[in-house]
């Protein structure tokens, strides 16, 4: 199995003022991340605005981006549902489309449990043949996976990563921590980027990459080239873009500032799109600081 490494772009899926999706720029943002640099292109995440989609609309976005790379770089496909049957329906999918990686966030909405979490990423890992990530979101999904669970689940051959969005390091640590450990560790957070790498994971799955895509493959670059102080500057300097995300729907400010730097995102779908001038301003503001 293939274990995921580097700087791996969480793609924001560009839609028209009408919110339909606007293929010609998906595939030109295609192009876009994998002239910067990026190590993978991972689509149809929370990034993507899966949520808001439909299964037929899902796969036609996961068909456009996998046909655009052209295995010039590996496809991350998020093919995670609030029910199992749909998760592996849309996993299946995915492997039939020629994707690389399943990415499978927890179901969410309905309380769930440990065990409960780990049947459903077991069900979809025996039935397909594709390396999973598994996406750590509890802020979204209501439940974190608990490290014990991810230790059982790696036992599965084809259980080869973690994206933890938790924000919470001690929570990447103890992934790190599992003896033996036999799956890669990803930050999903833009700013624990350099701190995983640090403490021995694998690098991470970026936001920010739609906005600045040359420096956050500069921050694993340079980290892989020992350049550590560097590494710790570059990462550092996307603070000002960090804080603005916690200001609204994440992935409107990161359209919004893709914008301000001639990225044809579009909006979000409604009701996630932003319509704030003070927010805008501090967008802008933010990219200055970044940019300097």
């Amino acid at each position: 199995m293939r274990y995921p490494k580097g700087l791996i772009a969480a793609m924001s899926t560009p839609f028209f003022e009408d919110e339909t999706l606007n293929e010609e720029e998906l595939r030109h943002q295609v192009d876009r991340l994998i002239a910067a640099g990026v190590h993978g292109i991972f689509v149809l995440g929370t990034n993507g605005e899966n949520y808001t989609m439909e299964f037929a609309e899902k796969v036609k976005i996961m068909e456009i981006v996998i046909n655009q790379a052209k295995h010039r770089i590996p496809v991350f496909v998020g093919t995670g549902c609030v029910t199992t049957k749909e998760t592996l329906a849309l996993s299946k999918k995915a492997q039939e489309l020629g994707a690389d990686y399943l990415s499978i966030i927890s179901p969410w909405f309905a309380q769930n449990t440990q065990e409960g979490l780990y049947e459903h990423f077991a069900t979809v890992a025996k039935e397909v043949n594709l390396p999973i990530v598994i996406y750590n979101m509890p802020a979204r999904t209501g439940i974190n996976i608990d490290y014990k669970t991810m230790e059982k689940l790696a036992k599965l051959k084809n259980i080869v990563g973690i994206k933890d969005s938790s924000c919470n390091f001690d929570n990447m640590q103890r992934y790190l921590e599992i003896p033996g450990r036999t799956f890669s560790v990803l930050s999903g957070n833009d700013s624990l980027i350099l701190p995983c790498l640090l403490a021995g994971g694998q690098g991470g799955i970026s936001g920010l990459s739609n906005v600045i895509p040359e420096r956050m493959v500069s921050i694993v670059n340079e980290y892989e080239k020992g350049n550590i102080e560097e590494a710790w500057r570059l990462q550092r300097s996307v603070r000002p873009l960090r804080d603005c995300m916690q200001m609204a729907n994440p992935n409107s400010v990161v359209k919004c500032a893709a914008a301000m730097l001639g990225q044809k995102l579009g909006p979000c779908r409604a009701p996630f799109n932003i319509n704030d001038e003070s927010l805008k301003q501090a967008i802008k503001k933010s990219l200055e600081l970044v940019q300097d």
